[in-house]
């Protein structure tokens, strides 16, 4: 059986110029689109960027920053949503290692059923996976800011806790200065305690009239936070001049063993490096309001 003849596909001349053309021009143009694209793309290599400024800048950059602020300047606190924002949003926002997650109701209904000053003492020292201030120093946030943050998320999750009273000007500084003087060894630093002691007692406020000795306080419990926030602190937060630190149940133990009739007259009258009634000319209700206060977080 004899197969049909095939045909060619280039039958004409122009048909044949035209391949010829076509073989030759599209590859040409093929080439030219390339070399335009190389030719217009930016090309980085290897070490071409290390003498950009961001690269100059950041190879000359101090390593250490220093920070200056007068030390006599007024202190600017955060407020709770700040100090919850840069400290405790880490695990209290997702609820990270069993932490009470932020607005969820559920999570804190049994720890605000606690109280807000159980709350507060939790929070600055520390309680299973959470470190004491949530891992920051009395230098970073106060007591009284992170109050404010404890207060600030337990309201967001159905709380109505009130704001813990502001320190009067001069007792946070006092007390930071006390627990900077701590690692001093020796009789410096037992001058540096004393004169950071000193310091607070001469800042706390004094009244124009002391109210009269006996007179009870609307909220004894308010009376004796506010007492303990103003005058206390001073030295009891940093247990400074040997002060049993407020919620350590070891320095509050042996004097536990005492009545609180003797604890009272302690405070009242003074011992040691403290003066009575802490150096201030609160009543006397307001003074054993502060013991009971700090006698309660010590238990």
């Amino acid at each position: 059986m004899s197969e049909a003849p095939h045909g060619a596909p280039i039958k004409t001349p122009g048909q044949l110029i035209a391949a010829v053309v076509a073989g030759f021009a599209v590859p040409i143009v093929i080439i030219i689109l390339l070399a335009y694209y190389v030719d217009n793309t930016t090309r980085t290599g290897a070490g071409t960027d290390e003498l950009s400024v961001q690269q100059v800048t950041s190879r000359i950059a101090p390593i250490a920053q220093v920070s200056i602020r007068d030390a006599n300047a007024p202190r600017v606190y955060k407020t709770g949503e700040q100090v919850y924002q840069a400290v405790c949003s880490a695990c209290h926002a997702s609820g990270a290692a069993g932490a009470p997650k932020f607005g969820n109701a559920g999570d804190w209904a049994p720890r605000i059923a606690q109280g807000y000053d159980t709350l507060w003492h939790t929070a600055l020292s520390g309680k299973g996976a959470m470190p004491a201030r949530g891992g920051t120093s009395p230098d970073d946030y106060s007591d009284y800011e992170i109050g404010l943050a404890v207060a600030y998320m337990a309201n967001h999750a159905g709380a109505n806790f009130q704001d813990p009273p502001k320190p009067a000007p001069g007792a946070a500084s006092a007390a930071s200065g006390a627990a900077a003087a701590a690692p001093a060894s020796g009789a410096d630093a037992n001058a540096a305690q004393a004169s950071a002691a000193a310091a607070a007692i001469a800042a706390i406020p004094q009244a124009g009239s002391a109210p009269a000795d006996g007179a009870a306080s609307a909220d004894a419990s308010q009376a004796g936070k506010a007492l303990y926030t103003q005058v206390c602190q001073a030295c009891h937060a940093a247990g400074v001049l040997g002060a049993p630190k407020f919620g350590n149940k070891a320095d509050w133990a042996p004097r536990l063993k005492d009545p609180m009739d003797t604890i009272y007259n302690y405070a009242l009258h003074g011992k040691g490096q403290m003066p009575a009634k802490g150096g201030s000319n609160a009543s006397d209700a307001d003074v054993k309001a502060a013991v009971d206060y700090m006698v309660s977080a010590a238990k």
